[in-house]
């Protein structure tokens, strides 16, 4: 079974903490909203969204970088698709800022992902790292999120510290492919581990800069094999 739970933190909260947390919405969100679209309220029992409003998915995804076996991402960020990717990821803090259908949706979909991926369960299921200085700022990793639904979907263990983000990078936003390697180069570092095979979740990938050298990192920890998982495939443009 997963371990861990991933979730909004509040602001200064230790990195274990702030990926472990469960609000006590989030379990009434779960309870509530399965059969129920997330956009406009009809029934939907394979949810988060009705078959009016299902997104569009992902395009096959170029080869993966060298560091990934394969990667796999669950719809385009375009569209309504980006609109509910936005949502999730960029909520306003407080009460106020509480989006649980933008929730509901981005880890409804992983979901029906994991359970189209091919190839063996992982054993561990982690997810690419916020510095800790972003963290805090945004008060939750929604990589870290996704990850450990997935885990819970997979009933393998989520590994949430098993990588750090050494710098704070700038944001991959409107940078090229040169640049975006040249960003995060260097900027993972993982801890040994025996486990062979590891998804490695993040929300948004775009060239997959970010997720390999996250791989490399975990390669060089021990890892075998690393298959990336997305919530969103976002093309490059330019």
């Amino acid at each position: 079974m997963a371990t861990g739970d991933a979730s909004r933190a509040q602001p200064g909260a230790p990195r274990g903490a702030a990926e472990r947390r469960q609000p006590w919405w989030r379990a009434a969100l779960e309870l509530l909203l399965p059969s129920v679209c997330a956009s406009c309220g009809r029934d939907a029992p394979a949810g988060p969204l009705c078959g009016a409003c299902a997104l569009a998915p992902a395009d096959v995804l170029a080869p993966p970088p060298r560091a990934l076996s394969s990667w796999h991402a669950a719809i385009a960020h375009e569209g309504a698709g980006g609109d509910w990717v936005r949502r999730f990821k960029y909520p306003a803090r407080g009460l106020p800022g509480l989006d649980p259908a933008a929730e509901a949706v981005a880890v409804g979909l992983v979901k029906g992902l994991v359970k189209r991926l091919p190839g063996a369960a992982p054993d561990l299921v982690v997810p690419v790292p916020l510095h800790a200085r972003r963290l805090r700022e945004r008060g939750f990793n929604p990589a870290a999120l996704l990850a450990q639904a997935c885990a819970r979907e997979a009933r393998v263990r989520f590994a949430p510290v098993l990588l750090t983000r050494l710098r704070d990078t700038p944001s991959q936003t409107g940078l090229s492919r040169a640049a975006r390697r040249r960003n995060v180069a260097g900027v993972f570092v993982a801890r040994a581990t025996a486990a062979p095979r590891v998804w490695l979740v993040d929300d948004v990938v775009t060239t997959g800069s970010t997720l390999s050298e996250a791989a490399r990192a975990l390669r060089r920890a021990g890892v075998r094999e690393v298959v990336g998982v997305c919530l969103a495939h976002r093309p490059l443009v330019g």
